[in-house]
């Protein structure tokens, strides 16, 4: 393959992989918590030689999450929490602690309070939060301090990731970071609301049929190179 086909492949490649990026928002545009993703293209430019033109080489490597805050839905739940503005909540997972927007919260058997599959939600100072079982109400105020019929019992922590930048998503609404959480003051809870996931379903169906247009484009470049170097060779070899 000459060097127009070589080009052409690391683009298809990447639009592959924005591909799936994109089923994978659309398959998620329901999903609490959940922060659309997609790729970044980088260009890698190489000399051919003197008076010769260079090449360009687009890779796809590096994920991208949108930080846009997604609607806040309103469902009463006492347990249900949404953050408004920037932050996190801090979660203990089997795998170590995460960050998540997605504040569906529930006792667990021990009384505390934890995602639907068990991660625990952590307070300011990464404990646990215990939720008396003979509690009548349960309230939370917007600076995340939770009452129990009326007396304070813990305070729900917000943090950000040290590098913003730097953010590793574990699943579709955890994420990890290598430079570790900080404690974060400038968002509000919300209580009886979750955040919906920030994904606008039109917007990518319309960015998926763009990129499928492209990638179709790119393989009928390649098997028309193809065709035009079978035809040069069989033309040389008579």
């Amino acid at each position: 393959m000459d060097t127009p086909g070589y080009t052409t492949l690391t683009r298809i490649s990447g639009l592959k992989n924005e591909m799936q990026a994109i089923a994978n928002n659309i398959a998620n545009v329901s999903t609490t918590g959940f922060r659309k993703e997609g790729l970044i293209f980088s260009e890698f430019i190489s000399e051919t030689g003197d008076n010769q033109p260079s090449v360009s080489m687009a890779h796809a490597n590096v994920q991208m999450t949108n930080s846009a805050q997604g609607p806040l839905t309103p469902t009463g739940g006492t347990f249900d929490l949404a953050i408004e503005g920037d932050g996190f909540f801090l979660i203990e997972t089997e795998d170590g602690e995460a960050l998540t927007r997605a504040g569906a919260f529930t006792p667990n058997d021990q009384g505390e309070l934890a995602t639907l599959d068990g991660a625990r939600l952590l307070d300011s100072g990464g404990a646990a939060i215990f939720i008396p079982t003979t509690a009548q109400n349960i309230a939370v105020a917007n600076d995340g301090t939770m009452s129990a019929d009326g007396q304070p019992i813990a305070q729900i922590g917000l943090y950000m990731p040290a590098d913003l930048e730097n953010l590793d998503r574990t699943n579709g609404v955890r994420f990890t970071s290598e430079a570790g959480f900080e404690p974060f003051e400038g968002g509000v809870i919300l209580q009886g609301f979750v955040e919906s996931s920030n994904v606008d379903a039109i917007s990518e169906i319309t960015r998926m049929i763009e990129v499928q247009h492209a990638y179709t484009m790119g393989q009928k470049f390649i098997e028309k190179e193809d065709e035009r170097i079978r035809s040069v060779i069989s033309t040389l070899s008579r």
